[in-house]
């Protein structure tokens, strides 16, 4: 087990299968001489993931179960090259991700988490609230239109917001009156909030640059639900500090659990602490998909949701 999970799926693998917990070994060159020949599986999350040298260095490894949708923490080169079968949990999380995007929306368009602070400090018995923007008639720009992208752009739609969206190539099962932009900085000029949704990794990231901040312009907001990687988070800062974007709702980071203090100053930015899928019900329904890929390996030799 790469790093902790939640205690009660953990004490469920431990019930079953002899675990290793790799967070508690100190002399990991020993305990590896001693015990990796024997290891066939690895269970790990999207913030522990799996390196190369975890994975070269476990000559038996079959297979790694993540507890997450995001896999750009486990060397996926590595593990297709020793021939290690990788699963996630996909699906069960769109929802509540999706969820997670619309409420940062919400609160920063109408600054709800500033207004908070504006009530408690007693500011209202002498000044007028500032107002805040309507979704209602403004575009929602996804980048990354996947499972979780089309929960958004559902979402959006029932607060009246038009969708535009950017892949790689158009969804032939999108609607046809969400609008496909080629690049990403179209996305953004088209866009009065931009969702980010797209997996993390070497071939995102930073995609999300200064010149896409610029097209996003002076209104517009940005919001990250996807991974902290995807943004140039100095450029990000530099943008709202500069007044050339007019907010952010942020859920990741790009060093997590640090946050740049000058984003934690900010009225205009939104900071939650990558809860994107974190509610009871989410979280136990990818328990059990964990421990469904588990099993269904180590009994059957195949897994539920395999990573392609």
């Amino acid at each position: 087990m790469a790093g902790p999970l939640l205690p009660d799926l953990m004490a469920r693998i431990e019930a079953k299968y002899r675990v290793h917990r790799w967070w508690e070994i100190d002399d990991r060159a020993g305990f590896l001489a001693r015990h990796g020949p024997a290891i066939r599986g690895i269970a790990t999350s999207g913030r522990h993931g799996a390196t190369r040298d975890m994975i070269s260095s476990l000559p038996a490894l079959e297979v790694i179960v993540s507890f997450g949708v995001g896999v750009d923490p486990i060397d996926m080169a590595g593990a297709r090259q020793h021939g290690v079968v990788v699963a996630n949990t996909p699906g069960v999380l769109d929802d509540c991700v999706a969820d997670t995007a619309l409420a940062l929306m919400l609160s920063v368009s109408r600054r709800i988490c500033e207004l908070d602070r504006f009530v408690r400090a007693g500011r209202w018995r002498k000044e007028s609230p500032p107002m805040g923007r309507k979704l209602g008639g403004r575009r929602c720009g996804i980048l990354g239109l996947g499972n979780i992208g089309r929960q958004i752009a559902r979402r959006a739609e029932a607060f009246g917001m038009e969708i535009a969206y950017h892949n790689r190539s158009p969804r032939a099962d999108a609607p046809a009156h969400y609008l496909y932009c080629a690049d990403v900085h179209a996305l953004a000029r088209e866009s009065d909030i931009l969702v980010l949704s797209l997996p993390g990794g070497g071939d995102t990231r930073k995609l999300v640059d200064q010149r896409v901040i610029d097209a996003l312009g002076p209104q517009g907001i940005l919001v990250n639900v996807s991974r902290g990687s995807v943004v140039d988070q100095d450029a990000l800062v530099l943008a709202l500090r500069e007044g050339r974007l007019a907010g952010a709702g942020l859920d990741v980071f790009e060093n997590e659990p640090d946050v740049p203090a000058a984003l934690c100053a900010m009225e205009q930015v939104v900071l939650s602490p990558h809860i994107g899928s974190s509610t009871v019900e989410t979280r136990q329904a990818m328990a059990e998909l964990v421990l469904a890929n588990l099993d269904g390996w180590f009994e059957h030799r195949r897994v539920l949701t395999p990573v392609a």
